[in-house]
């Protein structure tokens, strides 16, 4: 059996994905609880560099659940080509031949494979035929600046498999990518 990679991003309504901290601002129940249906199933996680970068300086003394236990204690792997500065328990560097990696990692045993953030390297993966679902929360926000998810690679078809819209507003989006 093979393992799927899903794609958990988080979008302002004009697809913009760089700084989600700018345009998600109630994290409500309906979207903690989507959240945590999204990594419940998940053992491993990629990140690209500037995720990692962000995020091993902020998640590792963080409260903020259910994702800081999830993060902390899950298989990362950071693709990246230069040294980490900062370590962070559970991670691991691809160094090149990323997409050959993810294509043995999606072989292996074990559940879900997540992409959180990390824009770039979830555009090289969806380029690359690797994402199975993208699971997506769209705020009721436009931003009109910033790096688009969607803004570079060819085209993809999708079958929606859920829709929920939270009592914030965020629609809450999953997408099976179809081959």
């Amino acid at each position: 059996m093979v393992r799927k990679l899903v794609a958990y991003q988080l979008l302002s309504l004009d697809g913009v994905a760089e700084h989600p901290d700018e345009f998600v601002t109630d994290f409500d129940d309906v979207m903690r609880e989507n959240l945590g249906r999204v990594i419940a199933t998940q053992d491993t996680v990629l990140l690209g560099r500037r995720t990692y970068d962000d995020w091993a300086d902020f998640w590792p003394t963080s409260d903020i659940e259910p994702f800081a236990s999830f993060i902390n204690g899950v298989e990362k792997f950071v693709v990246t080509s230069t040294t980490l500065g900062e370590t962070w328990a559970n991670t691991t560097v691809i160094a090149g031949g990323f997409l050959e990696f993810v294509t043995e990692l999606k072989r292996r045993s074990g559940g879900d494979i997540g992409v959180h953030g990390s824009i770039a390297l979830t555009q090289a993966l969806l380029e690359g035929g690797l994402v199975d679902e993208l699971r997506l929360v769209v705020a009721p926000a436009l931003q009109m600046h910033g790096r688009k998810l969607f803004e570079k690679g060819s085209s993809k078809r999708l079958t929606l498999t859920s829709n929920v819209a939270s009592p914030s507003g965020y629609l809450l989006l999953d997408f099976q990518v179809d081959t």
